[in-house]
């Protein structure tokens, strides 16, 4: 007589699993952590089985991640990594404008400007929300609902896969707003869409499309997010055709300008977002990581992820000191340029102006920076 599937479970497994977890998951206001029902490439539930939701949720800050909720990643991660019934993981955030635009601009201009100790700590923690997105057990699907754009960026391209909304833009910000790219954009980037692009991302700060974005290869694929008259289409203020300008560059995925944009602009602002098509390609993505065998899975993960490991636990740490002490005067006047800044004044600072002074000889001094945030003469 041949046993059951089910009775072979029943006699080898341990009557009671250890609990591998540091600590119990806990519920971190901003941090959202749900297990869904893993699905077949067919739809159907597979009992037992889920994938989890990981979301970033504060959207009336663009997704950015405040100390705590730093902290609420990472444990997610971990209770996501050590689940038994888990098959993937889906990083995401709340709503359509933004996944994560990064770290919280309030809290580093009223907190952190100008204290670089504190800022030391706060990054150990940003180093490990990175680290237990590259160290998780599970394969890990950034799920694009909007903006990906700084640390927002960092922390996606950590994850193992990309799949965005089609209006989403990517993009790094930091020497525009006093900080390098330094929390994992200037190791993956280099990786993932070659040095010169690289270089154009990290310095020039140029936000660039969820087109452009699958065309480098840093997105895994994209889905339509505008509906106009009930009708999904492609985002209008992109060209989303490929071919060849004048001077034989590839064209596909850049923006519009021009007239063309101003009506782009005019259409999406008339049409409404719908991201039931992305959220379809995410699930069918998590289906067909359902079919494999897990353990060869994870290895797998691992071996492909090395290359991202190596330069990122090479920085890491020399990053971290040199952001710290970078909150004493370029992100002190950065991020505080950005957090008092308004629409009239705008949120960057005269750059001319800092150059100058810094040419004379200048001390960095707390009067240098006040003279510099915008509105100030």
């Amino acid at each position: 007589m041949t046993e059951s599937t089910a009775q072979v479970v029943r006699r080898t497994a341990p009557e009671e699993l250890n609990d591998h977890n540091l600590v119990p998951l806990q519920v971190v206001e901003g941090v959202l952590y749900e297990k869904r029902p893993a699905r077949t490439a067919a739809g159907e539930v597979a009992d037992g089985l889920y994938n989890v939701w990981i979301t970033l949720n504060n959207p009336a800050q663009y997704n950015s991640y405040t100390t705590e909720m730093v902290k609420g990643v990472i444990l997610a991660f971990r209770a996501a990594c050590n689940a038994r019934d888990v098959n993937a993981v889906v990083f995401t955030g709340a709503g359509d404008r933004a996944f994560c635009t990064g770290g919280n601009t309030r809290e580093y201009a009223e907190y952190y400007a100008g204290n670089p100790q504190e800022y030391r700590q706060y990054m150990r923690l940003f180093n490990d929300m990175v680290s237990s997105i590259l160290g998780c057990d599970k394969p890990v699907i950034c799920r694009v609902n909007g903006m990906r754009v700084g640390g927002g960026q960092e922390i996606g391209m950590a994850t193992d896969f990309t799949v965005a909304q089609d209006l989403a833009n990517f993009g790094q910000a930091g020497p525009k707003h006093g900080s390098a790219a330094i929390g994992g954009a200037t190791d993956f980037l280099p990786l993932m869409i070659g040095c010169e692009q690289a270089f154009v991302s990290a310095t020039l700060c140029e936000p660039f499309s969820a087109h452009k974005a699958y065309r480098l290869g840093i997105c895994h694929d994209i889905a339509p997010a505008l509906k106009v008259n009930g009708k999904f289409i492609a985002n209008p203020a992109v060209i989303t055709d490929r071919y060849l300008d004048e001077f034989g560059r590839i064209v596909h995925g850049e923006f519009k300008n021009g007239d063309e944009a101003a009506a782009a602009r005019k259409l999406i602002k008339e049409g409404e977002v719908d991201l039931s098509l992305l959220d379809a390609k995410v699930e069918a993505l998590c289906a067909k990581l359902l079919e494999t065998f897990p353990e060869c899975m994870t290895k797998s993960l691992e071996e492909l992820r090395k290359p991202k490991l190596a330069a990122w636990n090479l920085n890491k740490e020399n990053s971290r000191a040199w952001l710290a002490l970078n909150m004493m005067n370029e992100a002190n006047l950065g991020f505080r340029a950005f957090n008092e800044g308004t629409k009239e004044t705008g949120r960057e600072i005269d750059f001319i102006k800092l150059r100058q002074a810094l040419a004379a000889g200048t001390p960095w001094t707390q009067d240098l920076i006040e003279s510099l945030l915008p509105g100030k003469k």
